[in-house]
């Protein structure tokens, strides 16, 4: 199957989409911050600048596009139907770039933590991940009431 669109058009379509400052950042910022978490915004200085650090709790939170990153099981985790072997290929040097992140964090005495796109739509069910996620490493926030 062809592809709808022109590649330019296709081409100024991806350009347009960020890596920060998404909506589903925007939301888990919004959420972490309303349980009591604080928080600083992309730093540079650890692999893959996280896009949440809690340094308190040496916590590296990664809000992933379920597309780009590849979320198992997720409907918006579709491969495109043109250009196949491009996008496979795009795909897996993600998926190996977010391993050897994740590592790195590690080796350096971080946790990283991933908040899928797919998993900020619900507020409700975004605390409860967030709260179950940090809590499962052994975080207690400043507010144990509101965990």
């Amino acid at each position: 199957m062809a592809d709808t669109v022109s590649p330019e058009k296709r081409s100024a379509m991806m350009a347009r989409i960020g890596s920060r400052n998404t909506q589903p950042e925007l939301r888990v910022r919004r959420m972490a911050h309303a349980l009591g978490f604080r928080f600083r915004l992309h730093r540079r200085d650890l692999p893959g600048t996280p896009d949440l650090v809690l340094p308190k709790y040496r916590v590296a939170l990664f809000v992933h596009g379920c597309f780009w990153h590849r979320h198992e099981g997720c409907p918006k985790a579709y491969t495109p139907k043109s250009r196949v072997d491009f996008w496979q290929e795009k795909f897996s040097a993600n998926i190996k770039r977010d391993a050897r992140t994740a590592e790195k964090l590690r080796a350096m005495g971080w946790t990283p933590v991933v908040i899928w796109e797919c998993e900020t739509t619900d507020p409700v069910r975004l605390a409860e991940i967030l709260k179950e996620r940090i809590k499962r490493l052994g975080a207690v926030g400043p507010d144990p009431e509101k965990l």
